[in-house]
This record gives structure tokens, C-alpha cells and sequence, in this order.
């Protein structure tokens, strides 16, 4: 389960990243359509990370020894 909201969260990442690449080539208008993506982008980074960091904090993602 966590391996999923992983992979969804990157994903949705990588889509924020790649409209506001979109919207730099297409949106002439100076809108801040680009600004808001990639403020978009930027929590949901934010929140990934903090995500990890308690999942590791309260056990739901074991350390790997290797």
C-alpha cells in the first residue's frame, strides 16, 4: 500500500512538472498557470518527503540493511 501512494505521488510529480513545462511553451499570456504547477509541484514534494520521514519514524517503512 505505501509502495502505491508512493509511486502515485512521484507520478503526480512528474505531471505537475511536465503542465508547467507545457504551459511555459504555450501560455503567452503571462498567466501564472506556470507558477501555480509548480507551486503545485513543489508541496506535493514537500509532502512526499515528510511522508517518508514518518513512515520511517513509526515503522510502516522498515530500514533496509544490506
Amino acid at each position: 500500500m505505501v509502495k502505491i501512494v508512493i509511486i502515485v505521488m512521484l507520478l503526480l510529480i512528474v505531471g505537475s512538472l511536465f503542465s508547467a513545462l507545457l504551459f511555459m511553451f504555450k501560455d503567452k499570456s503571462q498567466s501564472d498557470r506556470m507558477v501555480k504547477a509548480l507551486s503545485f509541484r513543489i508541496g506535493l514534494s514537500i509532502l512526499l518527503f515528510l511522508m517518508l520521514m514518518a513512515g520511517y519514524y513509526f515503522g510502516i517503512i522498515p530500514p533496509q540493511h544490506s
